[in-house]
């Protein structure tokens, strides 16, 4: 399993655990929700934030806040 931030723009991934921290029940109310598939779409320069297709809508996160979701590549699943 990797972090969310460390994902390529492209790459589809399915959210595995989102960590303990204050931010968790705000990620979950955004739909970053566990068993979800979502979309890399892409990063703005300097370490700035990271968007992504969360199906129905777009949505933006600062690189510690996706670190927090733990995914998996869904070239991973079997």
């Amino acid at each position: 399993m990797k972090v969310l931030s460390e994902i390529d723009n492209g790459n589809k991934v399915i959210i595995r655990r989102i960590k303990e921290s204050s931010l968790r029940i705000n990620l979950l109310e955004m739909g970053f929700m566990e068993g979800k598939s979502i979309q890399v779409l892409y990063r703005a320069p300097f370490n700035g934030p990271i968007a992504f297709d969360l199906g129905d809508y777009v949505i933006s996160l600062r690189v510690d806040e996706a670190s927090l979701i733990l995914v998996e590549l869904n070239s991973e699943i079997l």
